[in-house]
């Protein structure tokens, strides 16, 4: 078949005539409308011929010679997010909050440079000195008045052993340090420990979250009432029993003691203080339970191991060796570790949204209660028994 001269270097894979409306023609017809003689027809070209030879996969860039549109990439395909119309107005959608923001309104952290922080440290310092000052200052007035009330278990003690009831000074100064410095101080660290307890939380708290500092409050007038209670403790039961003991050891093999102030207030001192920071048990154990390093469940199971190192603690505080100056010391510290337990059992149901059942505890307390000041009003009132202001408390 030949082929007419004007048509030789055209290829069928060039573009056949495309009429007005888009179609291929296949007659042959020119733009001038005079029909072709030739007798070769040229196959047409559909849309689906272009798309696979012009949208490969190397090249994206070729115009659709039918509709004038170019083919975007296949691997760019962009979700359009529709828009939220309110009133007929667009409203794009709401942007993420910023991170930093969001923990800064929430955690409610002070954010301080290193200097910052040494400025406040030196501030809490100097506001804790001040505190100690003017309980220092209120103690200095009444001094004698607590000297005798110091004084009093050693002179129960040798009244009770037969001896003057009196304590010795030995050198000029020891009077004047004991009661006028020493005694002061010692009851200044008793009344500003509220006051220097809330200082070292007012440093630390801002570092906490929000959530951690509720327990400001709550952790510090327990602390400090638990060391109050523990110097109490010292004052009215332990230190009498031990200091009884130790002065008669020697009553029977011609030992007459002779108590120098100084060395008793050493004593005195080291007993207060040592069983006031024992009574921070509870406090302790809350906080290793607020840091998830211990639950109530492992205190509970390794309990006979804490009651072991809290029965040689005592025996380590107690100033007697006999046993029952040991528990003396020894039962009230299992309790405190018992009491520290709960407190962890407590915040452990606050943690999972529980509640404890308070009313029937307390229903339980009153009740025990009702009964144990049932038993005391019948052995004073039929029985001839005293109230007393140290142990037992109580006595015929």
């Amino acid at each position: 078949m030949s082929v007419p001269e004007e048509q030789k270097g055209i290829t069928p894979s060039e573009n056949p005539p495309v009429s007005t409306n888009g179609e291929a023609s296949d007659t042959g017809v020119s733009s001038s409308g005079a029909a072709d003689t030739g007798t070769v027809s040229y196959e047409q070209t559909t849309d689906h011929d272009y798309d696979s030879h012009y949208h490969s996969e190397h090249d994206h860039q070729y115009d659709d010679p039918y509709g004038g549109h170019s083919y975007p990439p296949a691997e760019e395909s962009t979700a359009v997010v529709p828009a939220t119309t309110t009133g007929g107005s667009s409203t794009p959608p709401p942007s993420s909050p910023d991170p930093d923001e969001e923990d800064e309104e929430d955690d409610g952290m002070l954010r301080m440079s290193f200097l910052e922080h040494l400025e406040e440290l030196r501030n809490r310092i100097v506001k804790s000195l001040i505190g100690i000052g003017v309980a220092f200052a209120l103690s200095l007035i009444f001094a004698e008045d607590m000297w005798k009330a110091v004084s009093e278990p050693a002179a129960t003690a040798l009244k009770a052993l037969g001896y003057a009831p009196t304590l010795k000074q030995l050198t000029p100064m020891d009077a004047f340090t004991t009661i006028y410095m020493k005694l002061p101080l010692l009851s200044a660290t008793f009344l500003s420990s509220p006051w220097l307890l809330w200082q070292i939380w007012g440093f630390v708290a801002p570092g906490l979250y929000k959530k951690e500092r509720r327990f400001a409050a709550p952790l510090v007038l327990s602390s400090a009432a638990l060391f109050v209670a523990g110097g109490l403790f010292a004052y009215f039961v332990a230190f009498r029993f031990g200091l009884e003991f130790l002065l008669g050891i020697g009553r029977d093999i011609n030992v007459e003691p002779a108590i120098n102030m100084v060395d008793y207030f050493d004593l005195f001192v080291n007993v207060t203080l040592g069983i006031g920071i024992v009574f921070e048990l509870p406090v302790v154990i809350f906080f290793l339970a607020l840091l998830k390093i211990v639950s109530a469940k492992f205190l509970i199971e390794h309990s006979r191991y804490a009651i072991l190192i809290i029965v040689i603690l005592a025996a380590v505080i107690t100033p007697t060796p006999d046993v029952f100056n040991l528990m003396l010391f020894s039962v009230p510290m299992v309790v405190l570790y018992f009491v520290g337990v709960f407190a962890a059992y407590l915040l452990e149901l606050r943690r999972d949204q529980r509640s404890f059942p308070w009313l029937s505890v307390l229903v339980i307390i009153l009740a025990v209660g009702g009964v144990a000041g049932g038993i005391v009003w019948a052995l004073v009132a039929k029985y001839g028994y005293k109230l007393l202001l140290h142990w037992p408390f109580i006595a015929r």
